[in-house]
């Protein structure tokens, strides 16, 4: 017998019991503790600058101008990301569109090309690709996969019973699509938008290569052109500002509701629509859009690597890049993936201004360009923890503030689709919390934290500025000596890093993706 999927709008658990923390909201809170220390730097910067130089360094028509284009950017290139986003995902996931599942493969497969990448790609391609709109169509076409992903794993894990009785009511598709379907992936779609966002604001290499001011840009070229540390850092203090009301926008339309499905039985696998004579046509849709995220960058790399010729492949240099890549992201990408947890499981079960304000302290160090989160730790271990300066332990720290909300958004988006009801079945069977939250809450949610892992590597993968100051001496991987090489203008020697990079991503993102896939029955 089919259960109907039940929208429930259940009373919120408590961050405080009885006067006690429980162990969740204390974990939550040391990781938001340690995510707002890049704030508290920039923060004590201006402190020791004083008003009179904040309030010249922030008011000029400088900043005003840095602040139209980052507006620009991000109103326009979210919304496409999303549109784009909610059709792939529909196409690739509930339509017989020829070679549906290998295209829902190549819709992620971008994440695995690093942004500066893109840029210098199309950059190679059309030389004179400059300013606003350059910028949104080498966004959209680097960053997509944010929304891409959480919204597929939505639609794959929706019961269609609740699309049945909408239809049984008289609803049309699109109707059934726009007031069911549509609602519960809300969740999906704001997360990934928020992603989208933040890394809109922290992005330098992409930005700088097009010679689009924003930011970031202009933060990154205080401190190397003229060192100028507070200049910079009120810059970034306006970036913080600007991520306040892209939280704020995300909080205030996300809502409190849970969708979750409840009773016997097991959800039934959603029926793909036939596409008919349109098949051809919404092929175009996916067909285009690889060319522009992964067809455009293949074919520069390819071009480097025809120009450089067998020289380029320096072995004794490649491997072990190759070996320290591996090794920070696969452990950064775990230190990160578990940080988020605690943080993701309160955002669900107990949602709440509290919980919304420690969340958001989440988000603030993955707004702020990786080089002031690095200043900032340089800072914080050369003066008070002058052990842990330049150490692996150092990295992984800066990793885990800069690409936390990678994962977070993924772990809740997949927590949020773990029925409450069964936490607290196991909890009556004599499962203590933490057993219940792991062994009922979390392997539903595996592929939200499948996702969310494979992110966090890709981002470390492509990591930069941060690697560049915080790794112990000796230390380099693919994307540093890439960007040593390319900042040299030798671009058919970086050809071969770029190369790695990617083929060492697109394994993992397959794996995961197939992973997921098995995880949510399909």
């Amino acid at each position: 017998m089919t259960t109907l999927a039940v929208h429930v709008n259940a009373p919120p658990a408590r961050m405080v019991r009885r006067g006690r923390l429980s162990w969740v909201a204390g974990a939550a809170l040391l990781v938001s503790a340690l995510a707002l220390l890049p704030l508290a730097f920039v923060v004590w910067v201006g402190v020791q600058s004083g008003w009179d130089v904040v309030a010249a360094l922030v008011f000029r028509p400088r900043v005003g101008e840095l602040l139209l284009n980052t507006t620009a950017l991000v109103v326009l290139t979210v919304p496409v990301c999303i549109v784009l986003s909610l059709a792939l995902a529909w196409l690739t996931e509930r339509s017989d569109l020829p070679g549906a599942r290998w295209w829902s493969w190549v819709a992620a497969a971008p994440l695995a090309v690093p942004a500066f990448v893109h840029s210098y790609a199309w950059i190679s391609v059309a030389p004179g690709m400059h300013g606003l709109w350059a910028a949104v169509l080498i966004s959209v076409a680097a960053y997509f996969p944010f929304v891409y992903l959480p919204i597929a794993a939505a639609l794959r894990r929706l019961d269609p019973a609740m699309e049945d009785a909408a239809a049984s009511l008289g609803l049309s598709p699109w109707a059934v699509f726009v007031r069911v379907v549509l609602p519960q992936m809300r969740l999906a779609i704001w997360g990934g938008a928020l992603l989208v966002g933040l890394h809109l604001l922290a992005e330098y290499g992409l930005f700088v290569t097009i010679r689009f001011d924003t930011f970031t840009t202009a933060i990154v070229d205080q401190f190397q052109s003229t060192y100028n540390g507070p200049a910079a850092n009120m810059l970034a203090g306006v970036l913080v500002i600007c991520c306040f009301g892209l939280l704020g926008l995300e909080a205030g339309t996300r809502g409190r509701e849970r969708y979750a499905r409840v009773g016997s039985g097991s959800a039934r696998q959603v029926p793909v629509q036939a596409l008919g004579r349109w098949s051809l046509l919404c092929l175009l849709l996916p067909v285009v859009t690889a060319l522009l995220s992964l067809g455009v960058p293949m074919v520069t790399l390819s071009r480097w690597l025809w120009a450089g010729g067998a020289a380029v492949w320096n072995l004794p240099e490649l491997l072990p890049a190759v070996w320290q890549t591996l090794l920070l992201a696969g452990l950064g990408a775990a230190l990160t993936t578990v940080a988020a947890v605690p943080m993701a499981w309160l955002s669900i079960r107990a949602p709440g201004k509290l919980q919304r304000w420690v969340e958001g302290a989440n988000y603030l160090a993955g707004a702020l360009p990786g080089i002031v989160v690095a200043l900032a730790l340089v800072t914080i271990t050369v003066r008070v923890a002058r052990p842990l300066y330049q150490t692996v332990f150092t990295v992984m720290l800066a990793y885990a503030l800069m690409f936390l909300p990678r994962a977070l958004v993924s772990l809740r988006a997949g927590i949020a689709q773990a029925p409450k009801e069964l936490e607290q079945a196991a909890r009556s069977l004599g499962r203590s919390p933490l057993q219940a939250m792991w062994q009922i809450t979390m392997r539903l949610a595996a592929p939200g934290a499948a996702s969310g892992y494979a992110m966090v590597f890709l981002a470390i993968t492509t990591e930069l500025t941060a690697t560049l100051l915080l790794a112990p001496n000796g230390t380099q991987t693919l994307a540093t000596a890439f960007w040593a090489h390319s900042s040299e203008i030798d671009y058919a020697g970086a050809a071969p890093y770029a190369l790695l990079m990617v083929l060492l991503s697109l394994p993992l993102t397959w794996l995961l993706y197939i992973q997921s896939r098995l995880v949510a029955g399909r």
